[in-house]
């Protein structure tokens, strides 16, 4: 395991895979934020958008991604867009669902504050107030929607051209390399592990702490 390790790394495609997935998994979760928690919103606060939209996003969230698979080959071709387009799908509904739910629970006494002190029901609002409230919601989205982007990207990359940690999972496949096979396993493991600790959980911490929605470590 080890040896596959350093071949991989040093005379292998490992190190070039891992950037190349980690590039398009980002590009892939910015789309996705944005996009699930604009929906959120708008499902949050508009009850005909929920009832039609929103009903089709909770029937969208059921599909896999992989579903969607022969779908972007056709509409885009076997690059890296397709891989994009299958990996934002994975996180989007996620995250659209979060937000909305967020946004929901957020007590009406927080909004007529707001307006009481000025805030009014325009942007300053969304982000002064109800990002803040939603947050412990949005989390939890955020966090479940990259482990379901890197599902997403690993099945997109099956079947892309270029280089990538799916790509070379199917090489090893082909090879029948479980040792490389596994060393993406526990890449993606590691990688996942690593970004939610030290990324999202950090960053939860301190904005539960600066919104006063946590109490500090003494």
């Amino acid at each position: 395991m080890l040896q596959a390790f350093y071949d991989g790394f040093v005379h292998g495609k490992l190190l070039e895979a891992t950037f190349e997935s980690v590039r398009r998994l980002l590009t892939s979760f910015v789309i996705s934020i944005a996009v699930g928690v604009t929906l959120g919103f708008l499902f949050a606060r508009y009850r005909i958008v929920d009832d039609t939209i929103g009903f089709l996003v909770v029937a969208l969230q059921t599909i896999p991604s992989i579903a969607w698979l022969p779908f972007s080959i056709i509409w885009f071709g076997m690059n890296d867009f397709s891989v994009i387009f299958i990996t934002t799908l994975g996180a989007t509904w996620t995250m659209a669902m979060s937000s909305r739910t967020g946004i929901k629970n957020i007590p009406t006494l927080y909004i007529k504050a707001a307006q009481t002190m000025g805030t009014g029901n325009g942007f300053k609002m969304f982000y002064q107030v109800m990002v803040p409230a939603a947050f412990p919601h949005m989390m939890t989205g955020v966090r479940v929607a990259w482990a379901f982007a890197w599902r997403a990207l690993v099945a997109g990359e099956l079947i892309a051209k270029g280089v990538g940690l799916g790509q070379l999972l199917q090489d090893g496949r082909n090879l029948a390399d479980t040792a490389l096979m596994l060393c993406i396993v526990i890449i993606i493991a590691v990688l996942g592990t690593l970004s939610d600790h030290f990324c999202f959980k950090r960053m939860e911490d301190k904005i539960l702490l600066r919104y006063g929605l946590a109490s500090s470590k003494k």
